[in-house]
């Protein structure tokens, strides 16, 4: 048992989720799959290279907008696994590419930073004495190049301050990092924040100049997988520091 390294993805129903699951299983992870309908996904376990005890991938019921299902998962995980070894924090509300924040719906903008921000929150609070368990424990949050200046397409000053709500919620995403990093920094847990770049998530995206799933998963993997003596607190895009 103490062999096996588990590591769980939320928002693994689709795109960057579903190839990152079929990444970390490839480098020998047992896959723990969050969805929010398992019976509307299951592919994110199935096709996965079993696990190296030879065991299957699970996937999980999973909204990390909702404290019960978090503590639910929390619970399975313990129950199976024992511990987590890395926590990649991938579920976010979609874009809305035109919202401003002068003509935002708050009540739609909460419910952005509740899946964005307080749904990974939630997450490390629920699933970080597991992590305490592991010798070599990894949380990466998913961020974004519209959460920071230092995107010129797609930054807070970009285009124009439109999808304020997303920008908003992934820099206050690479805020939490931060912070997390500096409480968590006399211990083995490494939390590092991605950007995955503009992604190929939704039909005609390539049309848009995004990339393959398979690129912008490079970079999850990469964090996820860091050595000991890997960097803490950071905020990355393919592996290379990213400003914010």
């Amino acid at each position: 048992m103490d062999a096996v390294r588990w590591a769980l993805v939320t928002g693994a129903g689709r795109g960057l989720g579903r190839e990152v699951c079929r990444r970390l299983a490839a480098e020998g992870f047992r896959v723990v799959a969050g969805v929010r309908d398992p019976a509307a996904a299951p592919e994110p376990a199935g096709g996965l290279p079993a696990g190296p005890d030879g065991a299957g991938h699970l996937v999980l019921t999973l909204d990390v907008t909702d404290p019960a299902s978090v503590a639910d998962a929390a619970a399975r995980v313990a129950a199976e696994a024992g511990r987590l070894d890395v926590l990649v924090n991938n579920a976010a509300a979609y874009v809305d590419w035109t919202e401003t924040v002068s003509g935002a719906d708050l009540d739609a903008s909460r419910a952005v930073l509740e899946t964005n921000l307080y749904g990974p929150w939630r997450m490390v609070q629920a699933f970080l004495p597991l992590l305490r368990r592991s010798a070599h424990p990894r949380v990466v949050n998913v961020a974004s190049g519209a959460g920071s200046h230092g995107d010129p397409a797609f930054g807070l000053a970009a285009p124009g301050g439109t999808a304020a709500s997303y920008g908003i919620s992934k820099a206050a995403l690479i805020a939490l990092t931060s912070k997390l990093a500096a409480e968590l920094a006399g211990s083995p847990v490494l939390v590092n924040a991605v950007c995955p770049g503009l992604t190929a998530t939704w039909p005609g995206a390539e049309q848009a100049g995004a990339r393959p799933v398979a690129e912008g998963a490079e970079g999850i993997v990469l964090a996820a997988t860091l050595p000991d003596d890997g960097p803490r607190g950071g905020f990355f895009r393919d592996g290379r520091p990213l400003p914010w």
